[in-house]
């Protein structure tokens, strides 16, 4: 965490320092679908609409009543959390790949919505109006450290959450439901108030995370803020890293976002899709190597060694 901390101070770079922010905000994201996603094998591809929740409450309380981004926050995640729960109810009921398409069909017709809806400004989108450097209204004109240091308290915050979590009885609860949902309710696990928890949980940080991407860009539009790519986005960071693990969406998160901004730099221009083709190859290397991600890797590497180090003190031991 230190590190963390000092490292923003040796860059010089706007651009690489845009890519940290991003890379901190992605994996607080990612541990947030991960809770639902990872933990509880409910996979979701519609988290966008959540994001987008947290992004359009904010920006419309500041826009309209001159609220502070961080009343938004809360605001914004709260409502997120109580529409996942209206949408939990019947979607639970779902199995599998249904469950999957359903959230999908949701998103993207609170996509089309918002895209003919001129409260929120339509197809046109919402510029955040300047009111002068301020923490109190998170507005930094020049400045890109107050932001990476919110967006490092916003990884940091989700990491506790689940560390919390992943260690609590709700935890194994979740584990119960992803592996054997009926051996799990057969032991007392009351699966559809512990999903619902869960759905919760996961909507109300993604909604406190789209709120600040908000801020941070100063403009957000449907497109912006609930595309498909935003909800791939949240999720490939955890399937690369390890689903279901405390560390696999930071990791993963470490690797594909910076990997992801700078191939669409460079090679993305072109209109190819190369730098999508790029970063989906490294994804689908790892999920053949070792379906449990990055951190499975790890996990196996370790124990090779601790293996293997009794074997060779055996071979120094001379009659």
């Amino acid at each position: 965490m230190g590190v963390l901390v000092l490292l923003p101070h040796a860059i010089s770079s706007v651009t690489i320092l845009n890519i940290l922010i991003l890379t901190l905000l992605y994996a607080g994201l990612s541990q947030a679908w991960n809770i639902l996603g990872g933990y509880c094998g409910q996979i979701s591809l519609g988290n966008a609409l959540y994001f987008g929740i947290g992004a359009y409450t904010s920006t419309l309380l500041l826009t309209h009543l001159g609220a502070s981004p961080w009343f938004g926050m809360v605001v914004g995640g709260t409502i997120a959390a109580g529409l996942a729960l209206l949408i939990g109810w019947p979607l639970f009921r779902l199995k599998g790949h249904y469950f999957v398409i359903a959230t999908i069909v949701i998103a993207e017709g609170a996509l089309l919505l918002f895209q003919s809806w001129p409260w929120v400004g339509g197809t046109l989108g919402i510029y955040i109006p300047f009111l002068g450097d301020s923490w109190t209204m998170l507005q930094f004109q020049t400045a890109k450290l107050p932001f990476y240091y919110v967006a490092l308290g916003y990884a940091a915050l989700l990491w506790l959450v689940t560390y919390t979590v992943d260690g609590g009885k709700l935890g194994h609860y979740w584990r119960a439901i992803k592996d054997n949902p009926e051996a799990a309710q057969s032991l007392g696990v009351k699966i559809f108030p512990t999903k619902m928890q869960a759905a919760a949980l996961s909507a109300f940080f993604t909604g406190v995370g789209g709120a600040f991407y908000a801020q941070f860009v100063s403009y957000i539009d449907p497109e912006s803020v609930m595309n498909f790519q935003i909800s791939l986005l949240m999720t490939l960071p955890a399937v690369l890293g390890g689903l279901g693990t405390l560390w696999g969406p930071v990791v993963g998160a470490a690797v594909l976002i910076p990997v992801s901004e700078l191939t669409r730099s460079y090679i993305g221009g072109s209109g190819q899709g190369l730098d999508l083709i790029f970063y989906g190859g490294l994804i689908m290397v790892i999920a053949l190597l070792k379906p449990e991600g990055i951190v499975g890797l790890w996990a196996d590497f370790t124990r090779r060694r601790r293996q293997a180090r009794p074997s060779l003190a055996s071979q120094k031991v001379t009659p």
